[in-house]
């Protein structure tokens, strides 16, 4: 699985009560009926292809953007609203990607889903 939608999908799959859909031409991922995350093949990002994920607290955007710059940025439209972009180019840490995608799916999903991960991975 090579493709950065791919993988992004395959961890998204492992998640309760979610689902993609086409937005403004990207597909974006819901977690019941709120979004937390799209992937941008670089049509906002100088051809980069990119994930803009719903940080799940204050302060998370700053710190990632600051820690490591060129890998993640504010995203435009998002970012004012805390979302963080991780570029998908390079060397990716796709077990950090994940990590962050969970953060963001737990901050739009109803309890039940929260509940049946937690099942799910004990």
């Amino acid at each position: 699985m090579s493709e950065p939608l791919e993988r992004v999908r395959a961890i998204i799959a492992t998640l309760p009560e979610t689902s993609e859909k086409l937005s403004h031409g990207a597909p974006t991922f819901w977690g019941g009926k709120k979004t937390f995350a799209c992937y941008h093949d670089g049509s906002y990002d100088e051809g980069r292809r990119a994930v803009w994920i719903k940080a799940a607290e204050d302060g998370v955007q700053e710190e990632l953007i600051a820690a490591d710059p060129a890998r993640f940025y504010r995203p435009k439209y998002l970012g004012p609203s805390g979302w963080v972009a991780m570029r998908l180019e390079g060397e990716v840490d796709w077990e950090q990607l994940r990590f962050l995608l969970i953060e963001g799916w737990r901050t739009v999903v109803p309890k039940r889903a929260l509940k049946a991960f937690a099942e799910k991975s004990q």
